[in-house]
């Protein structure tokens, strides 16, 4: 093993192939993580009702507890076409869909907007054991569409999720090319459960780039459950950590129990702003991007934060 090692070394010079000499070394096809959550979700499926969806939470390769989620909806739910469409992947190594591609054998497209990260997604081992399509592109209203537009699939896609830090709410909008059964979308939880605000529509919008706390991203809740409704589909929830909610399409809701955006809203932990070497907490993450503007879509018109405004 040590030969191994020191001839690895000898032949990888350059540190940018150490995460892919890393994920071909342990290679999650075979990972023991798999075994745990086929148990796991083996046991969720055994669960007739649930009251949360924090009660099916596990995690795999999920950031959070998502990957136990959807592994209970697909449990309890008709979906003919087993394909999802995930965007805001990165390098996919860490993402709500990869042990849905690996235990499931689910057909998927993923998209990212830097090439490095498609580039590394190709060369991953699911790449050739699985069918996933990973295709380069920086997401728009405009180009999403054409982006979704794919041979490989039917309209009716069973999983739609969408985390791009910045025009989730424009995007999803803007898509009518397909018709998911499951929708996931990031949510600000920052913007408090009162609110009906997203970012204004910019198409090269970057969010380290909008604000340095990187607080300033996405839409409410609230703002994404009436897009969810305007749709056709009924919130049933968010995962306990406070950043993902959950969507169903009218005709599959099925047993669940559709919930409104005050019911079902959890208020995020996360503490990613750092202020002069100090984490930002709390209520004091809306203080840091007050007076930045938003847009109240239930209002139609474009306002300026104020934390008076918002309730958790």
């Amino acid at each position: 093993m040590k030969k191994f090692f020191r001839k690895l070394r000898q032949r990888n010079n350059d540190v940018s192939q150490i995460p892919e000499i890393y994920n071909l070394l342990t290679n999650d096809l075979k990972s023991s993580k798999v075994n745990l959550g086929q148990i796991q979700s083996s046991l969720n499926a055994q669960k007739s009702s649930i009251t949360s969806l924090s009660e099916v939470e596990f995690q795999v390769f999920s950031q959070w507890g998502d990957d136990g989620i959807i592994q209970y909806l697909i449990n309890k739910i008709d979906i003919p076409n087993k394909t999802f469409i995930e965007f805001g992947v990165e390098n996919y190594t860490e993402a709500n869909t990869r042990f849905l591609l690996i235990n499931n054998n689910w057909t998927g497209l993923i998209i990212d907007g830097d090439p490095e990260n498609i580039q590394y997604a190709k060369r991953d081992v699911i790449s050739w054991a699985c069918e996933l399509y990973a295709e380069q592109a920086f997401i728009t209203a405009e180009n999403i569409n054409s982006l979704l537009k794919k041979p490989e699939f039917d309209a009716e896609v069973g999983i739609l999720s969408v985390d791009i830090d910045g025009n989730d709410y424009w995007v999803w909008k803007a898509i009518d090319c397909i018709n998911p059964i499951i929708v996931i979308v990031e949510y600000n939880s920052v913007f408090g459960r009162n609110t009906s605000w997203t970012v204004p529509y910019d198409p090269s919008f970057v969010r380290s780039e909008k604000h340095s706390s990187l607080l300033y991203y996405g839409a409410s809740l609230k703002a994404l459950y009436t897009l969810g409704k305007e749709k056709g589909y009924s919130f049933i929830g968010c995962n306990s950590k406070g950043n993902n909610a959950y969507f169903i399409r009218n005709d599959k809701l099925g047993q669940f129990k559709p919930l409104t955006a005050d019911e079902g809203y959890v208020k995020s932990k996360i503490r990613e702003a750092v202020i002069n070497g100090e984490r930002v907490t709390g209520d004091k993450r809306l203080k840091t991007i007050e007076g930045l503007e938003v847009y109240d879509i239930q209002e139609n018109r474009t306002l300026k934060i104020d934390s008076a405004l918002v309730k958790y």
